[in-house]
């Protein structure tokens, strides 16, 4: 085994990344539930803002994961294991009785916001794809179907919008990468 990581201060590094995952987590959170609450008003604009903030934040969760593997490598080193293979009860060796316990909890919490996050994100898609369904058979009702597929196209949007993500629906979503190829939200404790 490697030399053993001190305590204290790999306690303190672990317990303020766990504390700034949470903080990002809830401000995840507070943005898809915005989104949500825009998504029922039918508030483009916010939903559209709210978008841009989810993405803002899963930028910075993507520095966060940068850390996150930095502490398993630190984490593996000291208990001669390979990073990948580090539980944070294994982890607990390092971090002493009082801050294992502290880091258990805080991941525990951590696990269930980002649960909750997973679970409105999800209910927001649906949201979406309710709604432009029924704009698709509402455009196609008024007979106004955009592009030859009878659903919008990128040439029925306003210039403005055309810089922004774009979901086929009608015909055309048969062609759109499935859920399993675009994850919007890929969040890991």
């Amino acid at each position: 085994m490697s030399t053993l990581v001190p305590t204290n201060a790999f306690g303190a590094e672990v317990l303020a990344h766990l504390d700034a995952q949470l903080a990002s987590g809830r401000r995840l959170l507070a943005h898809v539930l915005g989104q949500s609450r825009a998504i029922r008003e039918k508030d483009v604009a916010t939903v559209l803002v709210q978008l841009e903030e989810i993405q803002a934040e899963m930028e910075r969760r993507a520095g966060l994961e940068q850390e996150r593997a930095r502490l398993l490598t630190r984490a593996g080193q000291a208990l001669g294991v390979p990073a990948h293979v580090v539980t944070l009860d294994a982890m607990g060796q390092l971090l002493g009785d009082a801050m294992a316990a502290a880091a258990r909890e805080r991941s525990s919490e951590l696990r269930g916001l980002l649960e909750e996050i997973a679970r409105e994100h999800r209910a927001n898609r649906a949201l979406m794809k309710q709604e432009l369904a029924f704009l698709d058979h509402l455009m196609r009702q008024l007979g106004a179907g955009g592009d030859e597929t009878g659903g919008y196209g990128v040439d029925a949007m306003p210039a403005s919008a055309s810089r922004q993500p774009y979901l086929p629906v009608g015909r055309a979503a048969a062609d759109a990468p499935t859920s399993s190829a675009l994850r919007a939200l890929d969040l890991q404790a």
